[in-house]
């Protein structure tokens, strides 16, 4: 990856959110800072400021389907970031990136280079 993206974590673990902001820096990215909830992830959303979002799909007040709207009506490229949920992504979130846990760094290095190749 060339050029460092901006990126929003939307992660309900603060463990798990420090993390991958500890993976964002280490790969050259900027991290843009974390919310953990549909109800902070939405208007986070339409502030922008980043380029791209590694979003939780379960998060501390219920799915996160709101914010994948709020990201996709935004034209936000975005990973889905999965413990193993077992509902499949609404029909048009389907085709996004997944994340799974347990995370790696490699993993969200190859998930960053899809998003930012499609954003």
């Amino acid at each position: 990856m060339t050029t460092p993206l901006s990126v929003l974590v939307i992660e309900d673990e603060p463990l798990i959110a420090m993390m991958i902001e500890d993976f964002i820096d280490i790969l050259d990215h900027k991290f843009a800072g974390t919310v953990d909830s549909v109800a902070d992830g939405v208007p986070r959303v339409a502030e922008g400021g980043f380029d791209v979002a590694i979003l939780d799909v379960n998060l501390r007040d219920g799915p996160c389907w709101p914010v994948a709207d709020a990201l996709a009506a935004a034209g936000k490229p975005f990973v889905l970031a999965t413990g193993g949920h077992v509902s499949p992504p609404p029909a048009e979130h389907a085709d996004r990136p997944q994340l799974s846990k347990p995370f790696t760094m490699e993993g969200v290095r190859v998930a960053l280079e899809k998003v930012g190749k499609t954003g």
